[in-house]
């Protein structure tokens, strides 16, 4: 079984447009290629919107060079971007958007939503595509949560939600450019649970709410933190010690130099420049 390598916690909360409370759970400006391919992740609330409110979210921002999977616990999103795509990001669903070649997009609370107020809670992961696939063709996957592929554990030990890679026989519905185990899993207090992961793999656990330990001479893990894996070995064991939601992200590392700024992930400051003058002239979004 992996082992833990260590524990990386924020617990600075900002905004991101009208979205507050956000916690910075990590990104590649802190740990590098260290967690590869998966570059950043942003933890948005839990927290409440009043009802008839006017914050909206994000509004129109572009991005080049990799993917946003944004996971919806509670409220409701609207989304919009420059390729035409679309639509109402509900409890349960998850979006998975590849920017590519560029995109531009909005992210704000959808205006039922916003009208009734209530409960929101959020994660967004942003994915580096391998330099190949970098200037692709932008494009949008709606995962509805009645079609991600849902495994119930035995002895009522939770769930885990497959959105992208395998679990247990059960294939993700996810389209990705490298391999990759993405899952939304629920495990109940006094639970042990394997997950897979493979040797060589960068291998982290976000840890949404709980407690849960790897072994039990290893250092627990506590909501909003992240467990960052040994890439030796195969597999993961984990022991709920409470009851636990957590993301799972277990991926090769693309093994490519990172160069990013703003909302553009690239591989050298040369191309980071060309987005910038792509976005001024135009020619943003076209493989």
């Amino acid at each position: 079984m992996k082992s833990l390598a260590f524990i990386h916690r924020n617990d600075t909360r900002f905004a991101i447009g009208d979205f507050y409370p956000a916690l910075s759970v990590f990104s590649y400006q802190e740990l590098g290629n260290t967690t590869s391919p998966f570059l950043l992740l942003d933890h948005i609330g839990p927290g409440r919107l009043p009802p008839k409110s006017t914050k909206k979210g994000v509004n129109e921002h572009p991005h080049r060079g990799f993917e946003t999977v944004t996971f919806v616990f509670a409220g409701e999103l609207q989304h919009q971007d420059s390729t035409g795509s679309g639509g109402v990001i509900s409890q349960g669903d998850v979006q998975w958007m590849t920017a590519a070649s560029g995109i531009q997009h909005i992210e704000h609370f959808s205006p039922e939503f916003r009208e009734q107020g209530g409960f929101f809670e959020m994660v967004q992961l942003w994915v580096n595509l391998p330099a190949k696939d970098k200037m692709s063709a932008p494009h949008y996957q709606s995962l509805l949560n009645h079609n991600i592929p849902k495994v119930i554990l035995e002895n009522n030990a939770g769930y885990v939600r497959i959105v992208a890679g395998q679990f247990q026989n059960t294939q993700g519905i996810a389209q990705t450019f490298s391999p990759m185990h993405v899952f939304d899993v629920h495990l109940a207090k006094g639970q042990h649970l394997i997950l897979p992961a493979s040797h060589g793999d960068s291998t982290l656990i976000y840890l949404r709410n709980g407690k849960l330990q790897f072994s039990a001479d290893e250092e627990v893990l506590e909501e909003q933190a992240l467990a960052i894996m040994s890439s030796f070995d195969n597999d993961v064991a984990i022991t709920a010690l409470e009851n636990c939601d957590l993301l799972f992200l277990s991926a090769p590392p693309l093994q490519e130099p990172i160069n990013g700024h703003g909302f553009f992930v690239m591989n050298s400051y040369e191309e980071i420049l060309q987005a910038y003058e792509d976005l001024k002239t135009g020619q943003f979004g076209k493989p």
